[in-house]
């Protein structure tokens, strides 16, 4: 699929859907920011927490690519996987920063041929997180320019949103988030 045609796919899936994609991220945000008001305790549940929400997202807009229907309670959906999100989210943390020790270019690739991790993991529960990685390597190969050129082509929306102040946030996060796992499914396909 083309640019164009991954971010038509990504209007039509988003369309309708606004409104609960809103009121997940007010959950998601809430958690995390009661757990940032909590000393101590509240760093290493955040730290627990988020690689599972990521992966609950993943979940989304997979399930949104396949045009099915979501609910609010899909949001928890990555928690019965917490254990191996968390594992996923230290090794690509660790593998990222240990490139980025030879020079910043290395790591910037790395972390594209990581970037499919989570929506492989979503895909194939059974992986373990070392095989989601090693597929996202795998998968990635040859089309990590193609995911940067994609983000880049996003630029004009990242601009709405620092001048609406987050407000176009609702639609643009949504937005992008949809079009990056139609990149995902696109790529898995080839």
């Amino acid at each position: 699929m083309t640019r164009s045609e991954l971010k038509s796919a990504a209007k039509e899936q988003i369309k309708g859907k606004i409104g609960i994609l809103f009121v997940m991220f007010l959950i998601l945000f809430a958690i995390i920011m009661v757990c940032a008001f909590i000393p101590f305790v509240g760093r290493i549940a955040t730290f627990i927490i988020t690689p599972a929400f990521s992966l609950s997202l993943c979940i989304i807009y997979l399930t949104l690519a396949k045009k099915e229907e979501i609910a609010v309670g899909d949001i928890f959906k990555g928690f019965n996987q917490t254990g191996r999100a968390l594992w996923l989210n230290v090794l690509i943390g660790i593998f990222t920063f240990l490139w980025t020790l030879l020079l910043i270019i290395p790591g910037i690739v790395k972390k594209y041929a990581y970037s499919m991790s989570f929506y492989i993991l979503a895909d194939n529960p059974e992986l373990t997180a070392r095989e989601a990685l090693s597929k996202s390597k795998e998968m990635m190969n040859g089309h990590k320019w193609d995911l940067f050129v994609l983000q880049l082509s996003f630029f004009w929306w990242y601009l709405l949103v620092g001048v609406t102040f987050g407000i176009a946030a609702i639609y643009v996060t949504p937005y992008i988030s949809a079009t990056t796992a139609n990149f995902y499914n696109s790529i898995k396909e080839a």
